[in-house]
Parts: C-alpha cells; structure tokens; sequence
C-alpha cells in the first residue's frame, strides 16, 4: 500500500523555524515528483512546493519564497520543507502529494502564534 506520512508540525511563534518531513512508503518514491500542500481553515488548498523527482527542479509558491526550501533523500524515500521566518499566515494543515498517482498524505498542523 502507497503511502505519505507528515510529521514535524507543531506551534511556534512567528519568525520561527520548523522542519517537517514527509516518509514515503509502498511505491517508487524516487520515480516521483512530489509536492506539498497546505490548507488554512476557511481557505482553499493551496500550492506551497513542488520538486521533481531528482531533487533538481524546485518551484515554490509566491507567499513562501525565499523563507521556505523543500528537498529530498531519495535513499531514504523521505521528502522535507524547511520553513523558516515563519509568520501568522503560515498556519495550515500542511501536506505531501504525489501528483502523479494522486496519493495524499494525511497531513501535519503547524501553528504560527505568539
């Protein structure tokens, strides 16, 4: 079974940094372009990262460049997005999805409050 797990999300307060993972299981994740996501309460899912699938290409979207970066181990099939100067407007369930095989993760909080 195909599988994204989130994990890292937590409650910080602005101009924090968080760290979160996504471990991938039961399919080829090295084959893969992955993305991640995120969804505010009231909002519409929205496009944070996307990488292809070596690690080369990495777009991000406007509201988070330059603070956020999203890499990957292919050895260890695990997918990451370094938030950094994070702000109010941060706060979202945060998830991975592998476009491609429309496979979803179940997605991870983070919290940005003083």
């Amino acid at each position: 079974q195909a599988l994204l797990v989130e994990s890292g999300g937590g409650l910080v307060q602005p101009g924090d940094s968080l760290r979160l993972s996504c471990a991938a299981s039961g399919f080829n994740f090295a084959a893969y372009a992955i993305r991640w996501y995120r969804q505010a309460p009231g909002k519409e899912r929205e496009l944070v990262a996307h990488i292809d699938s070596v690690g080369v290409r990495r777009d991000y979207g406007d509201s988070v460049k330059g603070r956020f970066t999203m890499s990957r181990d292919n050895r260890k099939s695990t997918l990451y997005l370094q938030m950094n100067n994070l702000k109010p407007e941060d706060t979202a369930v945060y998830y991975c999805n592998a476009p491609l095989i429309n496979l979803w993760g179940q997605g991870t909080q983070v919290t940005v409050s003083s």
